[in-house]
């Protein structure tokens, strides 16, 4: 069954804390399943880690990455055995990307989970930790965080790598460039410069090496048509074809997040409806800054489960 107006979105870096699914994993054995096969991938107990580990710990990008796919991919198992409705379309935040696609059946679940571990370690690799930053502004529209962007870069690199929502842009590039930006943006007359405590300059120019080694690992990885269509961030398309498929995911790396113009996409394609599935609810506060008449739920435990699957049988 497919829910027609339906879209599902998947989280990225930033929504995982220690302690995530405990109350799912409790009602539905599906979840330590699919956190006992990334384990196996991974070679150590990612369920064990997120339960009690440290923040610290699961903030380590090569970790947080397989930990929210996996999560993200539990609670889809679980939505699909509880006989919950099919999306007419699915997005991701950046790695979230790697969720929607692996939800699709694109790319099978143990092959997607030793990728994010590579790929975080590949980002994390490429700039030496002090050396990048990233900072959210707040409240400044984008073209003038842009131009700030170029006005600070003194030789450096700086620039708006995520478009999360209507005043919500996040920078990234040199920590000194990134400081300098964050002046001017607040001279400009942003609200907030906030430094984000990530350890790389995430989707700015400074991550091709870990693209160009990332490709590596990519090509050899065998992607099909997925079976729900995934708007991908690079190029805003969803494709069938799994060099195209590839190349865009590549891209990302070092391309910013255009998530306004994904959820605008979702509403244009007729869209009213949008599950979150995943650990959090980050997506669905900007979903609803977006698109404010778009009905949203965030799904990631017994309660909202159930809520859930109310909510796209709901006319």
């Amino acid at each position: 069954m497919q829910a027609e107006n339906t879209g599902f979105v998947f989280p990225g870096q930033g929504s995982q804390k220690t302690g995530m699914l405990t109350e799912l994993a409790n009602s539905c054995s599906e979840v330590k399943d699919i956190f006992a096969e990334a384990s196996e991938v991974l070679g150590y107990d990612l369920w064990q880690l997120i339960q009690s580990g440290t923040e610290g710990e699961l903030s380590k990008t090569h970790i947080t990455q397989p930990a929210i796919l996996t999560a993200s991919f539990a609670i889809w198992t679980v939505w699909v055995s509880r006989g919950g409705a099919e999306p007419s379309i699915m997005a991701g935040h950046s790695l979230g990307e790697y969720s929607a696609l692996t939800c699709a059946g694109a790319i099978a679940f143990a092959d997607a989970v030793a990728l994010v571990k590579k790929r975080g370690e590949y980002m994390q690799a490429a700039v030496p930790l002090g050396i990048g930053g990233m900072a959210a502004i707040v409240g400044l529209e984008d073209d003038k965080v842009i131009e700030a962007c170029n006005q600070a870069r003194q030789g450096e690199e700086v620039a708006a790598v995520n478009f999360n929502s209507p005043g919500q842009v996040v920078i990234a590039g040199h920590i000194d460039a990134v400081n300098r930006a964050g002046e001017l943006c607040k001279e400009a007359g942003a609200r907030r410069a906030l430094p984000l405590p990530v350890s790389a300059p995430f989707h700015s120019v400074l991550m091709q090496p870990a693209a160009e080694q990332f490709a590596k690992d990519l090509a050899n990885i065998n992607i099909i048509t997925p079976r729900i269509p995934v708007i991908q961030n690079y190029g805003l398309e969803s494709d069938s074809d799994a060099e195209t498929i590839k190349a865009n995911l590549v891209a990302q790396i070092f391309n910013p997040v255009p998530w306004v113009d994904t959820i605008n996409k979702f509403a244009g394609a007729g869209i009213g409806k949008i599950l979150e599935i995943g650990p959090g609810k980050v997506l669905n506060g900007l979903n609803k800054r977006i698109q404010p008449e778009m009905s949203v739920i965030s799904v990631n435990d017994p309660e909202s489960l159930e809520a859930g699957l109310d909510f796209v049988t709901t006319p």
